[in-house]
């Protein structure tokens, strides 16, 4: 069997462009700093808190409003990308997430620190889903997964090492360098997005902006993102997580009927009528749900019944780092070779990879864990950006900046999802609650519901690979017919 014969697979399985690969390294720099952030101030919270006077509540506004503000701006960024052109905008939005980030290590109260985050969010916000048009640009169709493959190294990689560079920053140079580390690095992207992006094409004409739209949209994704991260500590009873999830659901539901009703909406919903994208946008949800949702029990555990410290941790947690880069590096090839099959088989290994987990116990073998760690980690870097490839196959580059932002929005929804609903079953199976140590048998618990989650990601990844197939074999019924 040729490759050409394979459901799926690309006819021309050409090596990237000059112009793709230079796209790919700028691009990587902002993703890079953007998902570094989300989780690398995490581990100093406490120090924080102590440095600037500040309560611990209001402390973890800096991990909050750094999520909440990219909610909000995700949804625009196809409109203002159409507006001012794509590298102009990636220029503008990484200037600003540096300048922040000095901001923030220069911050002597917790309010002018949350103040900055916010401007930093807003910066990060608007990079990853600009970055990603910028790359699926440049590679076209037949690079596209060699792109989103790249692209997708530090979604999967920061949430595993950036706690890891976070204590050691903290431990040896301060908090300050958590922030700080950022402007060289920022300073080295904008150089590079300079010289090598190629200049923006004459601006696309973009309608008026829908204005309703972005209230009721951005509102709504504020409200979920909210009430999904307060459900992690406080649980889906509490009066203030049920009036900002259901507000925010409800404003969604509003902005749904909106966008079908107007001619231009800010994010344009009629996408889901083509079933590549809907079936990948569901995939890119579901996993999303169990990839970052499940990536916030391995620190506890560890911490809670093993009694490591931050940085031996993010140590322990490399292994899932090894096993998502050899997969980033296999999923481009494998999906030219065989599509959609590609996700499919991703979210397979992410099942069997977490039956080891559900066996837990606070003497559980570290080579065994390590070993699960590595399969998990290849069941991630296999799902997670095919089925983002996968959605945007028959899309034009026009249609490509409204759907960019609807699956970034979708699998930060989804990492939200899973991580308040397994925190929330974990702590209910935690004997005294999630700050004192607990047994082994309470994660198992946990991972059993991980293990749900990963079994229901098979549905949107095998519809997926079902229609890839049927729509393969209908150009050879048709030309049998004739």
């Amino acid at each position: 069997m040729t490759i050409s014969n394979i459901p799926g697979a690309a006819v021309d399985r050409a090596a990237l462009t000059p112009q793709a690969r230079r796209a790919i390294v700028v691009v990587l720099v902002g993703a890079i700093l953007a998902f570094f952030d989300a989780t690398v101030v995490n581990v100093s919270l406490k120090s924080l808190a102590t440095d600037l006077g500040g309560t611990l509540d209001a402390i973890q506004w800096v991990v909050t409003v750094y999520l909440l503000v990219q909610a909000a701006v995700l949804p625009v960024t196809g409109w203002v990308a159409r507006r001012v052109g794509r590298k102009r905008l990636y220029l503008g939005a990484l200037l600003l997430f540096t300048l922040a980030s000095v901001a923030c290590a220069a911050a002597e109260g917790v309010g002018t620190l949350i103040t900055a985050r916010v401007a930093q969010g807003l910066g990060a916000g608007v990079m990853i889903p600009v970055g990603q048009m910028i790359l699926v640009t440049a590679a076209g169709r037949d690079g596209m997964a060699k792109a989103m493959a790249a692209a997708g190294i530090p979604m999967v990689l920061t949430p595993v090492i950036g706690p890891t560079i976070g204590g050691l920053l903290l431990e040896y140079a301060g908090w300050q360098w958590i922030f700080l580390i950022n402007a060289p690095i920022g300073a080295i992207g904008l150089v590079l997005a300079v010289r090598l992006l190629p200049r923006d094409e004459r601006a696309e004409s973009a309608e008026a902006l829908d204005v309703l739209g972005l209230i009721l949209v951005s509102a709504g994704m504020v409200g979920v993102t909210y009430g999904l991260s307060e459900a992690a500590s406080r649980g889906l009873t509490d009066p203030k997580v049920l009036v900002t999830l259901c507000g925010g659901a409800i404003l969604i539901a509003v902005f749904v009927a909106h966008s079908l009703r107007v001619r231009n909406p800010v994010l344009d919903l009629r996408l889901w009528r083509d079933r590549y994208f809907a079936a990948g946008t569901v995939s890119t949800l579901v996993i999303g749900a169990v990839t970052f949702g499940a990536m916030v029990l391995l620190p506890l555990y560890f911490q809670l019944n093993r009694h490591q410290d931050a940085a031996h941790t993010g140590l322990l947690m490399a292994p899932q780092g090894v096993g998502a880069a050899i997969a980033m590096g296999l999923s481009a090839r494998l999906y030219e070779r065989v599509g959609a099959l590609t996700c499919l088989l991703g979210a397979l290994v992410c099942c069997v990879a977490t039956v080891p987990f559900m066996l837990l116990a606070d003497d559980t073998p570290y080579w065994l864990l390590c070993l699960a760690m590595i399969a998990r980690g290849l069941g991630i870097g296999l799902a997670a950006m095919p089925a983002m490839t996968a959605a945007m196959r028959d899309l034009t580059p026009s249609q490509i900046i409204d759907a960019t932002p609807q699956l970034t929005v979708m699998q930060r929804v989804g990492g939200s999802i899973g991580t308040a609903a397994f925190v929330m079953i974990l702590q209910r199976h935690l004997p005294g609650g999630i700050g004192l140590p607990g047994r082994g048998d309470a994660f198992a618990v946990t991972f059993g519901w991980v293990f749900a989650g990963s079994a229901l990601a098979l549905l949107p990844t095998g519809l997926l690979a079902v229609l890839e197939r049927r729509s393969h074999k209908r150009p050879a019924v048709s030309a049998a017919a004739s």
